[in-house]
């Protein structure tokens, strides 16, 4: 079912005037929901895309037709069911990725806002966030998503020199790229993202930081930089196994990172998150969720989602996956009201886990309160305050702990990976010692 046209048309006037709106503060991230309660952001997994990228292994698919009726139908669908089964009341942010959720009709992305507003509350200044990339987003285009209630654009652009932008297989060129920031920032002034990869085969430092510089000059206020990944099984892949293109250099890219995260901080950048950087306030709130283990729904072919279900005593958090293909969790979507494959129960020892390796991800770390929502005994200096690695990785001034709580310095943050292992086993091995063995002592 769909709002009152009226309602709806209410809920998106408001939205619109809230993406004007910005955080007071540019300190601390939003506040995160506490576990179990009636809060959650909201994923939608579009998995269309027109081709696949050289580089790419996520869920999507190249269709020889969509019927995106039906697909817009299950979508609702299962975001209603979900948010029934999550006993969800309030939805913080709602973010359409893929795939190429732009090759979408705003009648999707304005469906699927209304079953959420219908079915929960959905603030008007929620954060609504569409991935688009520059070939399928004109200047109309992005209006009339701005009309369905999009308010924040996250824009693929990759890079700014056509040459990489081939060899990772996409759409658009350079040019197309700055067209589409530009009329983005015209229509979503102080909301629109972008994306620019580093460690690319054959790739330079000195000409990828002019590039930086270069994007700089027009990008809007949050800017992400990402390191390729070679998948085995992509194009990309193939290439560099069979000697066609050259290795990426781990320490060129390293480089990359560290001379481009130093560029964005000159610029007035804050490194909020490894990959993430924002300046004047333009965080982004749906992701942040994800750093501080908030629930969050996954809706579509695919979509990964962590919640307490009702009913399940308020305890237990699950991590659940929607069926891959389209057409099957289509199908089950129509039977059963969701696509739901595989319901995993976390234990309290995973989910502190990922509390800690989200949490130092972001520069706020983890502070002392919001540990204790998650584990109200074993507290971080219970944890961390006597061990010889962490005090080690202070010295090193790698890693903070002190009355805020757990954080990696700026140094930390980019080589995060190496601290984790000390950090994981000193919390795997007070975790053992504090549950009693099973073993009935003599």
């Amino acid at each position: 079912m769909a709002l009152p046209r009226g309602q709806a048309r209410g809920w998106v006037k408001a939205a619109k005037l809230a993406q004007r709106r910005r955080p007071a503060e540019d300190t601390g991230g939003p506040q995160s929901p506490a576990p179990g309660s009636q809060r959650a952001a909201l994923y939608v997994h579009w998995p269309y895309c027109e081709k696949r990228c050289s580089y790419c292994n996520f869920n999507k698919y190249i269709p020889r037709g969509v019927d995106e009726a039906a697909l817009r139908r299950c979508l609702v669908t299962e975001a209603q069911t979900l948010l029934r089964l999550s006993g969800v009341r309030r939805v913080e942010s709602v973010f359409f990725g893929g795939g190429t959720p732009s090759l979408a009709s705003p009648q999707t992305v304005a469906a699927v806002l209304e079953a959420v507003a219908q079915a929960a509350h959905l603030p008007a200044d929620s954060e609504v966030t569409l991935e688009a990339n520059p070939t399928s987003a004109s200047g109309s285009r992005l209006a009339a998503f701005g009309a369905a209630g999009v308010n924040r654009l996250s824009i693929g652009l990759q890079s700014l020199d056509d040459t990489e932008l081939q060899l990772l297989g996409r759409t658009h060129s350079a040019s197309d790229a700055l067209q589409t920031l530009a009329e983005a920032q015209r229509l979503f002034p102080g909301r629109v993202s972008v994306d620019l990869m580093l460690g690319l085969p054959a790739q330079q430092v000195g000409p990828w930081l002019r590039q930086l510089q270069d994007l700089l000059r027009c990008c809007d206020d949050h800017v992400s930089l990402y390191q390729l990944s070679l998948e085995r099984g992509t194009a990309l892949f193939t290439q560099v196994q069979k000697g066609a293109l050259p290795a990426p250099d781990p320490e060129l890219a390293a480089e990359m990172y560290q001379e481009g995260r130093a560029v964005l901080r000159e610029a007035g950048f804050r490194q909020y998150e490894v990959s993430n950087f924002a300046r004047n306030g333009a965080l982004s709130t749906h992701n942040w969720t994800y750093w501080q283990c908030g629930q969050y729904l996954g809706v579509g072919p695919g979509a990964h989602g962590r919640f307490i279900p009702q009913g399940a005593g308020g305890h237990t958090r699950e991590a659940r996956i929607q069926t891959l293909e389209p057409d099957n969790w289509m199908k089950e979507v129509t039977l059963f009201g969701h696509g739901t494959r595989r319901r995993i129960p976390l234990s309290e020892l995973e989910l502190l886990e990922e509390v800690l390796v989200m949490g130092l991800r972001t520069d706020v770390g983890i502070t002392h309160q919001h540990w204790q929502q998650f584990e109200p005994q074993l507290t971080l200096w219970d944890l961390f305050g006597a061990s010889k690695e962490v005090k080690g990785l202070q010295e090193q001034g790698l890693l903070l702990l002190d009355h805020r709580g757990l954080r990696c310095s700026w140094e930390g943050l980019a080589v995060l990976d190496s601290l984790l292992l000390s950090l994981l086993s000193r919390l795997q091995e007070a975790w053992q010692q504090k549950t009693p063995s099973s073993v009935p002592r003599g």
